[in-house]
C-alpha cells in the first residue's frame, strides 16, 4: 500500500490551474523529494496533501485514508512543518514543546521526556529558557521542526525546514531525519537546496508550472543524465566576441555569462573541450581557470526545468 497516493489531482483558481493533473505514489519508510522553481505548485500540493485545502479534481489516499472524504483522520495521523513560522512569541522553548504535547494528548511523563530528548538531539539546551520571541530565526525555525516531534506520527510533511539554518545544524537536522526514517517514518520533504535532496531523499519528483516533470531516485537521475560532464572555464578579461567564435562547435550546449565565464555541457567533453580551447588560443584568449566535473542533481534540474514543456 502507497503511503501517499495521488491520481489526476488538479488546484484551479479561477481560470489558473495551481497544480494540473498530477498523479504520484510515496512507498512508506522512505523520504520523497519535491521540487521546483517558485510557483510551480510546491506549496498548493502540500496543503492539498495534508487536507489544508481541498483539490478541484483527483482523487488523494494518505495512509490508506480518502483524505477529501475524512480530512480530519488524516490530520491526526501526520506531521506538518509548513515554510511559514509557527511558535508562541512569550513561551520559553521548552513550555512551547509541552504544549504541543498537550495539544496532541501526549501524557506528561512522556511530554517530559520528549522534550528533554528533543532538546538534546536538536541543540536547543542554551536557549530552552528563552522565549519564542527572542529567538533568532534559525533557533525559531528548529524549534519549529523540533517541536513536531512531540508527537507520534506515521508521515511527516517538510516544506523548507532548513530555511535560516546554518550548514551545520542542516546537516544535523538532515542525519536526524535519516534516522528518523529508519524507524519506518515516511518524509514528503520539499527543499531549494538541491544537495539537500540528493543527501536525503530516496525518490525525487519534479513539478515545474504546476505538471510533474519527471519521478525517479537522485541515482537514476544522475545515470541518465551524467554522461554529460559540465565544463566550466573563466577568463582572465570579458571578450565579448567569444560567443561567436565558439558558435560553430557542435555536440554541445554552450552558455555564457558576463563575458568572462563559459559553461559547456556535452557528452563528448574531451573532444569538445579540445576544439574549444584550440579556439579561444587561436584568438588569442586567455583563460584564468578550468573544470571538469559531472552533471550534478542541480544541473539536471535546472534542464530539466527549463526544457519542460508549456503545455
Amino acid at each position: 500500500m502507497s503511503c501517499i497516493g495521488v491520481s489526476h489531482l488538479s488546484k484551479s483558481y479561477g481560470s489558473t490551474k495551481a497544480v494540473d493533473d498530477i498523479s504520484l505514489s510515496v512507498r512508506p519508510g522512505q523520504v520523497f523529494g519535491f521540487l521546483g522553481p517558485n510557483g510551480a505548485g510546491k506549496s498548493t500540493t502540500i496543503k492539498m496533501l495534508t487536507t489544508l485545502i481541498p483539490p478541484s479534481e483527483g482523487s488523494l489516499s494518505i495512509l490508506g485514508i480518502d483524505a477529501v472524504a475524512d480530512p480530519l483522520r488524516v490530520r491526526h495521523k501526520i506531521g506538518v512543518v509548513l515554510q511559514q513560522p509557527s511558535y508562541e512569541p512569550t513561551l520559553s522553548v521548552e513550555k512551547s514543546f509541552d504544549k504541543y504535547g498537550m495539544m496532541w494528548d501526549v501524557p506528561k511523563k512522556e511530554r517530559k521526556k520528549r522534550t528533554e530528548q528533543l532538546i538534546l538531539d536538536f541543540d536547543l539546551e542554551h536557549i530552552r529558557k528563552k522565549r519564542n520571541e527572542d529567538l533568532s530565526i534559525g533557533q525559531r525555525r528548529r524549534v519549529q521542526v523540533a517541536r513536531e516531534f512531540m508527537h507520534d506520527m506515521d508521515l511527516l510533511f517538510l516544506d523548507e525546514p532548513t530555511v535560516g539554518l546554518d550548514p551545520g545544524a542542516r546537516r544535523k537536522l538532515l542525519d536526524y531525519l535519516k534516522k528518523k526514517v529508519e524507524t519506518g517514518l515516511t518524509i514528503f520533504y520539499t527543499t531549494h537546496i538541491l544537495s539537500e535532496a540528493e543527501y536525503l531523499c530516496d525518490e525525487i519528483a519534479i513539478i515545474d508550472r504546476g505538471r510533474i516533470v519527471t519521478v525517479d531516485t537522485p541515482d537514476a537521475l544522475k545515470s541518465r543524465f551524467g554522461n554529460k560532464k559540465t565544463i566550466r572555464i573563466r577568463l582572465q578579461e570579458k571578450r565579448q566576441d567569444v560567443q561567436g567564435m565558439l558558435s560553430g562547435i557542435s555536440d554541445c550546449e554552450i552558455d555564457f555569462e558576463g563575458g568572462t565565464n563559459i559553461t559547456i555541457h556535452s557528452e563528448q567533453s574531451e573532444m569538445v573541450l579540445l576544439r574549444v580551447l584550440e579556439t579561444l588560443s587561436n584568438n588569442s584568449v586567455d583563460i584564468e581557470d578550468l573544470s571538469a566535473v559531472p552533471t550534478n542533481l542541480e544541473e539536471i534540474f535546472l534542464r530539466m526545468v527549463r526544457d519542460a514543456p508549456d503545455n
